[in-house]
């Protein structure tokens, strides 16, 4: 493992030595998936145990319930201009010892109208020459995960996974981007608690833009736009560590509990705990269910430092609220999500489904 790593270190070197580095770089990749972990405040790296297991934490995979598992999540943010989706596919392999996994995750905007040749030569304005194109980002993730020898199926120990992601985000016919990225994670079970670790872009993650010059017409300049040129810039790591709790309150009702803390790498975030250049977010979620079939969730997270108009300062909180049914093999979920924000209308309806194949 270390000379792999070593190894990718080494290839990736040159392009992270002339990359730019960027906060907020591929940060469509922290929305998350799944509406479960939506009603949690994305407190789920530890419990999470199914195919959504290859974004979260690749090392849930292995405790999955049955032998393939697969999932679609929709949802749409500012009042469904821009449409988030998530596809997962997993299943067990090498008699059962090992899973393989791959998610595709799309967020994007449709249907963007290109008025830069709305008015001709002669300065007439023609309606017809309007076109409209899409600005979208991609992630392929192709997971895989195992237990370590001295853990039993279902019993204590340690199971690992990584995660290889290709991204590929598109601006119409302007300008697109391919990078690369590695996740590594892994989870320890005691007894009811549960503990976690996810390294995110580890060894970084770039993304290598080109633009296509001949789409930008001599309007961009005349008004004033900067012509982008090709360049390379990198994710730092992010470090989530989690520890869970799994209480069952009487023969019918179980309770779960988890807190994660989020290290970011990239500098000054206005989270809890904001410093240069790690800063610390910490989320907390619950999930009550009734005969493992009924589920209950909330959650809070996104806890930031806010000033009002008296320049007064106080910490604003993100609530978080979700349900889910359980039918023999099929699951839906429903998650109510950025409701700290409901004057502003920005609160998101989170739906999920998965199904389950061969009982392992």
């Amino acid at each position: 493992m270390i000379k792999r790593l070593t190894t990718c270190l080494f290839l990736f070197l040159p392009a992270l030595i002339f990359a730019q580095t960027r906060k907020y770089s591929n940060e469509f990749l922290q929305i998350g998936v799944g509406s479960r972990a939506f009603g949690m405040a994305g407190s789920v790296v530890s419990s999470t145990d199914d195919v959504t297991s290859g974004y979260w934490n690749p090392a849930g995979l292995v405790n999955m319930k049955s032998q393939t598992q697969a999932s679609l999540m929709h949802s749409e943010y500012f009042a469904g201009i821009a449409k988030y989706d998530y596809a997962g596919f997993a299943t067990f392999v090498a008699d059962n010892t090992a899973v393989v996994s791959a998610s595709l995750i799309r967020f994007g905007v449709d249907d963007i109208p290109d008025t830069s040749e709305l008015i001709d030569a002669d300065g007439n304005i023609n309606y017809d020459r309007v076109k409209s194109f899409s600005a979208a980002d991609y992630a392929f993730l192709f997971s895989y995960a195992r237990n370590s020898k001295s853990r039993k199926e279902g019993g204590n120990g340690l199971s690992y996974g990584a995660n290889a992601k290709v991204i590929h985000r598109k601006v119409g016919d302007y300008g697109k981007s391919w990078g690369f990225g590695i996740d590594v994670g892994a989870q320890y079970k005691l007894n009811k608690f549960t503990f976690a670790a996810v390294g995110r872009d580890i060894t970084t993650t770039f993304n290598a833009w080109s633009y296509n010059p001949d789409k930008f017409s001599s309007i961009y300049t005349a008004t004033g736009n900067d012509i982008p040129k090709n360049s390379t810039e990198t994710t730092l790591p992010r470090i989530v560590l989690g520890a869970g709790y799994d209480a069952q309150l009487s023969k019918n009702i179980g309770l779960l509990t988890e807190a994660n803390f989020n290290f970011t790498t990239d500098g000054k975030r206005n989270v809890l705990i904001s410093a240069d250049p790690v800063s610390i977010d910490p989320t907390l979620g619950f999930e009550a269910n009734y005969k493992k079939v009924v589920f209950l969730r909330t959650g809070v997270g996104n806890i930031q430092k806010i000033t009002d108009f008296d320049g007064k300062q106080n910490y604003s909180v993100q609530p978080n609220l979700g349900v889910g049914i359980k039918i023999k093999n099929f699951s839906i979920d429903y998650a109510l999500t950025d409701i700290g924000n409901q004057s502003d209308g920005l609160y998101s309806n989170v739906f999920s489904i998965r199904l389950d194949f061969d009982k392992k």
